[in-house]
């Protein structure tokens, strides 16, 4: 085998769509290869789409925090290693990662989404004329994605606005290399104090909303209630404004496919289809997904070791030619089915149908609400968020 590769090779995306070149050859020639962490540890990366699935369907596996090696370092510092927290589920293991989800799972069910489906329909015409109130050109990001994507998840917590801003602070603070990591540990502490706060009041006059029902679940603390809360609003936003900046921006490049797009809107056929083929290509969540061995594993014909820590590549996965034909261009008319975007395994994404209903939604009622809408500045002009977990766009001039 050759040397192994570094983490920082990790970082060398040059590409608005595209992974780091180094990544997208080890998914075709080295699909499971060595790699040296920050700490010095040498584990595994995964770029092909069989072992990244035989990784995260494996219970061999953990995702615990306190195990792990970290595959980047946070804003520079060396990422710390954590204790097992109550009700921070996205980083544990069955069985406490399958009661916390259990709990949450009832929140996310077709005719729940369906609800709020309805109303993100609302909320997405009002932000589009918001939007054209500004003028054009305007910031796509900041006058359509982002105002959008806090709605919809403060509607989803059953939060006010100003209590958003409050938790949206977490998401752009962990988001952005730019902050320094302080701002972001401050961010942290207001967001969970004032979770906590109306975790408190819920228990002591619940209401219809998601905080209030979980406050009625037996034997869920305070504590466990309010990291549950602030993993669905953190992992939530940065997720849902990374993809549809990202899935808008793919679509106003790439104008074939634009037309594409508004076409099935206008017909009422393909655009669930068109929405995975956007979603496949784009593919936001970048860096912070690995797992440690637990005991010795065979995977991909080789040995991995009890205490390596494999880190895997979902761009990389969806792109594998194995897999996806012509992986590298963005068609909406091909079949994306399989596609790794919201993982795979026990930690696949909860709120998946609720991510796929809101990009639905939001990019067919600005594709359709702005006909003539365009970049204003050339692609390798626009500013991307490419060195972070999860890759989003810091702006995005367009006119109409």
């Amino acid at each position: 085998m050759s040397e192994p590769i570094t983490y920082l090779e990790h970082w060398d995306r040059t590409d608005a769509f595209d992974p780091p070149a180094v990544l997208r050859k080890l998914s075709a020639e080295q699909p499971l290869s060595r790699m040296v962490y920050p700490d010095g540890h040498v584990g595994w990366l995964a770029t092909g789409i069989d072992v990244v699935k035989q990784v995260l369907s494996n219970p061999a596996f953990s995702h615990n925090f306190h195990s792990a090696h970290f595959p980047l370092t946070k804003k520079g510092q060396p990422f710390p290693t954590m204790p097992i927290i109550p009700g921070l589920f996205i980083h544990m293991d069955p069985p406490g990662h399958t009661r916390y989800r259990a709990v949450l799972t009832g929140e996310f069910t077709t005719n729940r989404v369906a609800v709020l489906g309805e109303r993100i329909e609302v909320a997405a015409v009002e932000q589009l004329t918001a939007l054209r109130g500004l003028g054009s050109p305007a910031d796509l990001v900041a006058g359509y994605v982002q105002p959008l994507c806090r709605r919809v998840l403060n509607d989803l917590l059953g939060v006010p606005d100003e209590g958003g801003a409050i938790l949206a602070r977490l998401s752009e603070t962990a988001n952005d290399d730019a902050v320094p990591v302080e701002d972001e540990f401050a961010a942290s502490s207001d967001a969970f104090l004032y979770l906590r706060d109306r975790v408190e009041k819920e228990r002591a006059d619940p209401g219809d909303s998601m905080i209030g029902r979980l406050t009625a679940v037996p034997g869920l603390t305070d504590q466990e209630i309010t990291n549950m809360l602030l993993v669905v609003f953190a992992a939530g936003l940065t997720t849902c404004e990374g993809a549809l900046a990202a899935t808008s921006l793919a679509l106003l490049h790439h104008r074939e496919q634009l037309e594409a797009f508004r076409a099935a809107c206008a017909n009422g056929a393909g655009v669930d289809n068109a929405v995975e083929e956007l979603l496949r290509y784009t593919t936001v969540n970048q860096y912070l997904i690995f797992r440690t061995a637990l005991t010795d594993v065979e995977l991909g014909g080789h040995s991995i070791r009890a205490g390596d820590t494999v880190t895997i590549s979902l761009p990389a996965a969806n792109r594998d030619g194995s897999r996806f034909a012509h992986a590298e261009l963005l068609d909406l008319s091909r079949d994306p089915s399989g596609h790794l975007a919201f993982g795979y395994g026990v930690h696949i994404c909860l709120a998946q149908r609720l991510a796929r209903r809101l990009l639905t939604v939001a990019l067919r009622t600005l594709v359709t609400g702005l006909p003539g809408l365009a970049l204003v500045v050339p692609i390798g002009e626009v500013r991307l968020r490419a060195r972070t977990s999860v890759f989003s766009i810091h702006d995005l001039p367009v006119r109409w």
